[in-house]
């Protein structure tokens, strides 16, 4: 999807089922609903003023999000946090904060495991095609470190290309899948003082190391940049969790 069918994305009037699910998973993510029981059709029409109809699609949303389970003629049931879909970018946007801050490290968990292995594997076969336009994407970096909206679409689109480099489909699937929360987590370190000039300062490092075709130089300047992002992290995890509980103190 290009930034103009993102940006079209984001700004499309929420159907109504989506705005009830929306304030469901928000209720279900702070721990309001007792004994694991989620509301059911004829309880989402009597509180929300809805429809059958809308209250139904309503609960198919949530069981897309594998959120719920819900079986005939039983009562709606909340699932297990950790089999939710955290890919989706409709979770990333309703959970709460602190939430949404606590899958970002563990994104970013993800990302040091992987994104070094796929610099190495790139740096194998990599071809002058795809170095060139690498290339040009660096030198976009150098210009755009001013307007950080424009430097984060250039960052997704030289990882990803180096992802699809290493030639894994599957690898490729995956980190494709994860684009939401990745952009999500470049907002939060490209925001940080200087990041953008350190951010490039690293990007130039990775294709040293792929124009060299060095897959263990490869592996260790991806690992060094991605390692230089935790701080900033962790920062923004430390700083939700300090509002959230000057919140609750009120």
């Amino acid at each position: 999807m290009n930034r103009r069918q993102e940006s079209a994305a984001g700004v499309k009037v929420r159907t109504l089922p989506v705005q009830v699910a929306a304030h469901l998973v928000q209720r279900i993510a702070g721990g309001e609903l007792a004994d694991g029981r989620a509301p059911s059709e004829l309880e989402i029409t009597q509180e929300f003023g809805v429809s059958r109809v809308v209250a139904r699609e309503t609960l198919k949303i949530l069981a897309s999000l594998d959120i719920v389970d819900i079986a005939q003629g039983r009562r709606v049931t909340v699932r297990p946090p950790e089999e939710w879909d955290y890919l989706n970018p409709l979770l990333a946007e309703w959970l709460p904060e602190e939430h949404v801050d606590t899958l970002l490290r563990e994104l970013h968990e993800m990302r040091l495991l992987l994104e070094p292995e796929l610099a190495a594997m790139a740096a194998a076969s990599i071809t002058d095609e795809t170095l060139a336009r690498l290339r040009a994407e660096l030198d976009r970096m150098s210009d755009l470190t001013a307007e950080p909206d424009d430097y984060l679409e250039v960052d997704t689109a030289f990882h990803m290309e180096i992802c699809r480099a290493a030639n894994n489909r599957i690898l490729d699937r995956i980190m494709y899948s994860a684009r939401w929360l990745l952009t999500a987590s470049r907002r939060v370190t490209n925001a940080a003082p200087d990041s953008l000039h350190r951010a490039t300062d690293a990007h130039a490092r990775v294709f040293a190391a792929l124009e060299a075709r060095d897959p263990d130089a490869a592996r260790a300047a991806m690992r060094e940049h991605l390692q230089g992002n935790i701080p900033i992290l962790a920062e923004k995890e430390q700083r939700t969790k300090r509002a959230s509980a000057r919140r609750a103190s009120r």
